[in-house]
C-alpha cells in the first residue's frame, strides 16, 4: 500500500466527520440524520459500515440527478435527504428537493423565484448556504435572500424575503454563510457591500426576533454557537475580524481584530470558551500585531466586570487552512492548506507534531472518520482512505475525473465534490448537480 507518511506522521485517531441525530430532533446526538453544516463543528461517524473503496461502479448503491446546479451540504432527517440549488441564466430558480435515502428516488420538490437575480458563473455562489433540520421539517437558505420552512413532505410553513424587508443583498462572489439555530431562532448572516447584518428568525413563524449590524468585512464563513461558562455566545469570522454575540438579544459582547485572511473557515469549538480558527495564505494581507500565522485557538473570557475579551491561546507556527475549516480530534489540531498538506497540531500548546503531503491535492468537504479510518474527499473527485493509527493509504477511491484547476483554486470545468456526509451504512457526497450514495456491497 502506498504511504503518505511523511517525518514525524502521527494519524492516530483523528476522529472528525459528523454527529448523527434523530429526525426533526436537531439539537440531539444519536439516530440517522444530518442536521445543519458540519453539525456546529462536533462529528463523529459510528460503527464500521462505510466502504473503503468505491469507483462510479463499485460500491455505488444509487445516484441521483439535481435540477440546476448548487453547493450546499444536504441535510438527512427521516430517511429523506434535502439538497439546495438553483439554474437559470441569472440564477432566476431557487429548488429544495427531497431524495429517499434508500434508493434515490425524488419525494418532492419545492420551486422558488430569486429575488436577487445575477449572472449564474461559477465566480459566485449558487445556493452555497447549508440549512438546518428543526422539530417541525427543514429550513432551507439561498444567497438571493429566501429562507423558506417546509414541512417533511415539503410543504411551505413560512417564507421569509430578506431583500424585500432588508434591502438588496450585493457581496464579492455572493454569500455562502450557513444557518445556524438553537431551540428558538435561526441565525442569519447577511455579509453583503452596505449595511451588514445578523439576524435571529423565530423558528416557529419565521419573524425577526432580532437584527444587528455585521461585521463589515469579507466572509463566506458561517456562524458558530460556541459554549461561553453555562451558556452559549455566536461567533461570526470575517477577514479581520471576528465577533461574539447573545443569541437571545443579539447584544456584541466582544471584537478581535488581531487576525487576518479568516475569510472561509468557520469557527470550530474544542472546548468551554474556547474554539479553533483557520485562516489561508490570504491575497496579500497583514494581521496586526499577530506572531505566526491566523491559524490557531481563541478563547473567549470573562472579565471582572461582567465583559468578554477574546484572544489567542496559540498560533501554529506553519500550519494554514483554505477553503476547508480545521478539525478537531484527540487533543490534536489539523489543518489542510491550499496545496493539500495536513499539518497535525498539538490544540493545548500549539506544537507542530506532523505534517503530510495529501495524495488528493485540495478538499473543499469536510473530512470524515469512522473506526481508525480517515476519509478526506479531494474536490476532483478523488478520495484518500487513511489508516490513522500508521498513516497508510488505504485507498484512493475516483468517482469521477473533473477539470484540472491551479493549487488552492476551482476547476473552472468538470464536476466539483462539494461535500460528503455519513449517514450509516451510506456514504452521500454531493457535486453541483449530482447526489452519490455509496455502500458496501456485503451490506446488502
Amino acid at each position: 500500500m502506498k504511504t503518505i507518511r511523511q517525518t514525524h506522521v502521527a494519524f492516530a485517531l483523528i476522529a472528525f466527520a459528523c454527529l448523527i441525530a434523530p429526525g426533526f430532533a436537531a439539537e440531539s446526538n444519536t439516530g440517522a440524520s444530518w442536521p445543519k453544516f458540519q453539525n456546529g463543528g462536533h462529528c463523529v461517524v459510528p460503527g464500521n459500515t462505510l466502504p473503503q473503496e468505491w469507483s462510479g461502479e463499485a460500491n455505488l448503491a444509487w445516484k441521483a440527478k439535481i435540477e440546476g446546479y448548487g453547493q450546499s451540504t444536504p441535510l438527512v432527517s427521516d430517511n429523506q435527504i434535502v439538497v439546495t440549488s438553483t439554474s437559470g441564466p441569472n440564477k432566476e430558480n431557487y429548488f429544495v428537493a427531497s431524495f429517499a435515502l434508500s434508493n434515490g428516488e425524488k419525494l418532492w420538490q419545492v420551486e422558488l423565484k430569486n429575488p436577487s437575480p445575477i449572472e449564474n458563473t461559477s465566480y459566485v455562489s449558487r445556493a452555497a448556504p447549508t440549512g438546518v433540520v428543526d422539530e417541525q421539517g427543514f429550513i432551507a437558505y439561498f444567497e438571493g435572500g429566501l429562507v423558506v420552512a417546509l414541512d417533511p413532505q415539503g410543504k411551505i410553513r413560512w417564507q421569509r424575503n430578506l431583500v424585500e424587508d432588508y434591502g438588496p443583498i450585493t457581496s464579492r462572489h455572493g454569500l455562502s454563510s450557513s444557518l445556524e439555530q438553537n431551540a428558538e431562532h435561526v441565525f442569519v448572516w447577511v455579509e453583503r457591500a452596505e449595511e451588514p447584518y445578523l439576524a435571529a428568525l423565530n423558528k416557529s413563524n419565521g419573524e425577526t426576533a432580532w437584527k444587528v449590524a455585521g461585521l463589515g468585512s469579507t466572509s463566506w464563513s458561517s456562524p458558530r454557537l460556541i459554549p461561553v461558562g453555562d451558556t452559549e455566545q455566536l461567533v461570526c469570522s470575517a477577514s479581520g475580524k471576528i465577533a461574539g454575540f447573545d443569541p437571545a438579544s443579539g447584544k456584541r459582547l466582544w471584537d478581535f481584530e488581531q487576525i487576518a485572511n479568516n475569510t472561509t473557515c468557520s469557527p470550530m469549538p474544542v472546548g468551554n470558551g474556547r474554539f479553533l480558527i483557520g485562516a489561508s495564505d490570504g491575497r496579500g494581507e497583514e494581521a496586526a500585531q499577530t506572531d505566526g500565522t491566523s491559524n490557531g485557538v481563541i478563547e473567549i473570557v470573562k472579565q471582572d466586570d461582567g465583559t468578554y475579551q477574546a484572544d489567542f491561546v496559540w498560533q501554529a507556527a506553519k500550519a494554514k487552512s483554505s477553503f476547508g475549516s480545521p478539525i478537531v480530534a484527540n487533543e490534536t489540531a489539523y489543518f489542510v492548506n491550499r496545496s493539500g498538506v495536513l499539518f497535525g497540531v498539538d490544540l493545548e500548546t500549539g506544537k507542530q507534531k506532523s505534517t503530510a503531503r495529501l495524495p488528493i491535492g485540495g478538499i473543499w468537504a469536510t473530512p470524515l472518520s469512522q473506526g481508525n479510518l480517515l476519509y478526506l474527499f479531494g474536490s476532483k473527485g478523488t478520495t484518500a482512505v487513511i489508516d490513522m493509527t500508521n498513516g497508510d493509504s488505504i485507498a484512493e477511491n475516483v468517482l469521477f475525473e473533473s477539470a484540472s484547476a491551479a493549487e488552492g483554486e476551482m476547476a473552472r470545468g468538470g464536476e466539483t465534490l462539494y461535500s460528503a456526509i455519513a449517514v450509516p451504512p451510506y456514504l452521500l457526497l454531493r457535486t453541483g448537480d449530482t447526489l452519490y450514495a455509496l455502500k458496501n456491497q456485503s451490506s446488502e
